[in-house]
C-alpha cells in the first residue's frame, strides 16, 4: 500500500541519521496486510489515547521537544490528513530514487518500478550522496568478519555499510503476494553486525566497502589478522576438464569464492585440486556423514595420502 511504503521511506531516511535501528524495523509496520480476513479483524492495533497507558506517560503524542501535549484531543483534531495526489509524489520520488527500501531488490518485490527492464544489472538503484565531513583513513581489520572502525565516519556512511550486507528476503514477498502468512519471514535479511566501536560485514561485502570509501575519497588502512594455515606437501594426481580447470583458475584469483555448479561437474575434484595448488592445510565443513565419507576418500586418491592421515571430527571420531 501507499501507506506502508511511506512509511517504509521516513524509516530508510531515519536509519541515515541512526544507523542503530535495525533492519527488523521495517517488520513491525501495522497493518501487515492490505486486505483483511473474511471473519476476522486483521493485524490488532493498540488505540492510542487509552486511559491507562495515557496515565504512565505512554501512547500519547509529543512535541518535537518530546513534551506531552497538554490536550491530545486538540492536537490530534489539528493534523491535517494528507491529500492522495501528495502522497502519490512522495512515494513515486522515493521509489525513484530508491529510497523505500534501499537493499538490493527482490524480483518478487511488490514495490519494484513497474518497468523492471529499467533497473540496473545488479537491480541496485544509484544511491543518494553522503554529506560529510570524511575521514582521511579508515582502518580495517580483516578476521572472521571485516572490522570497519566507526571513528570518524557519519551516521549516513555506517547505514550505507550496513546495507551492503543486508538484501531482500525473497521468501517474505512470494508470501505477501500469495496473501500469505509472513510471520517469522522478515522483509529483510541483514548479515551486518553493530559493535561499539566496528561495524562487521561479511568478507564478501569487503570489496564493496572500499569502493565506497574510494567514491568518497577515503582511504583504507586494512590490517589482515586471518589464520594463514599451515603449509603442507601435497600434488594433484589428477586431470581436469577444460571447464573444471577454468573453473577452478577463477576461484584461484582471489581468497575468497563460491563455486556453484550442478552435481556431477566435479566440485570435490575442484576442491582437491585448489588444496593441491595453494598448498595449505585446509577445513572442509559438509553436514550428512555420506558427504565427509566422500570427501576423505576422493582427497586420499587425489593428493595420494594415506586416508588415515586425513583428520576427521564428527561421525563418531575426532
Amino acid at each position: 500500500s501507499l501507506a506502508r511504503k511511506l512509511g517504509c521511506a521516513i524509516l530508510t531516511r531515519t536509519m541515515e541519521r541512526r544507523h542503530q535501528i535495525g533492519l527488523d524495523s521495517y517488520d513491525r509496520f501495522f497493518p501487515g496486510q492490505d486486505t483483511m480476513p473474511k471473519g476476522g479483524f486483521g493485524s490488532l492495533i493498540a488505540l492510542p489515547l487509552q486511559r491507562g497507558p495515557t496515565e504512565k506517560g505512554n501512547s500519547v503524542f509529543l512535541s518535537r521537544e518530546l513534551d506531552v501535549y497538554a490536550d491530545q484531543w486538540l492536537f490530534l483534531s489539528s493534523i491535517k490528513r494528507m491529500q492522495i495526489e501528495n502522497l502519490e509524489a512522495i512515494v513515486k520520488e522515493a521509489l525513484r530514487s530508491g529510497m523505500i527500501i534501499g537493499v538490493r531488490i527482490s524480483l518478487t518485490d511488490e514495490e519494484a518500478q513497474e518497468d523492471p527492464w529499467t533497473l540496473p544489472p545488479s537491480k541496485k538503484k544509484a544511491e543518494e550522496p553522503i554529506k560529510g565531513p570524511f575521514p582521511e583513513t579508515v582502518r580495517i581489520v580483516r578476521s572472521n568478519l571485516a572490522y570497519i572502525e566507526k571513528n570518524g565516519l557519519a551516521p549516513a556512511m555506517l547505514n550505507r555499510l550496513v546495507r551492503l550486507a543486508a538484501f531482500q528476503n525473497p521468501d517474505f514477498y512470494k508470501a505477501q503476494a500469495m496473501r500469505l502468512s509472513t510471520f517469522g519471514k522478515p522483509r529483510i535479511i541483514g548479515c551486518a553486525e553493530d559493535f561499539p566501536f566496528h561495524i562487521g560485514l561479511p568478507r564478501g561485502c569487503l570489496d564493496g566497502a572500499l569502493e565506497l570509501f574510494k567514491s568518497y575519497g577515503i582511504k583504507s588502512e586494512i590490517v589482515d589478522e586471518r589464520f594463514e594455515g599451515v603449509p603442507i606437501d601435497v600434488v594433484f594426481n589428477g586431470e581436469l576438464r577444460p571447464l573444471q580447470k577454468e573453473a577452478g583458475s577463477k576461484l584461484l584469483e582471489d581468497d575468497i569464492g563460491i563455486l556453484s555448479a550442478p552435481t556431477a561437474f566435479g566440485k570435490t575434484v575442484i576442491g582437491a585440486w585448489l588444496i593441491a595448488e595453494r598448498k595449505v592445510n585446509s577445513l572442509v565443513l559438509v553436514h550428512r556423514q555420506q558427504l565427509m565419507d566422500q570427501w576423505r576418500e576422493r582427497l586420499a586418491l587425489f593428493l595420494g595420502l594415506p586416508i588415515e592421515k586425513l583428520g576427521q571430527v564428527g561421525g563418531g571420531k575426532k
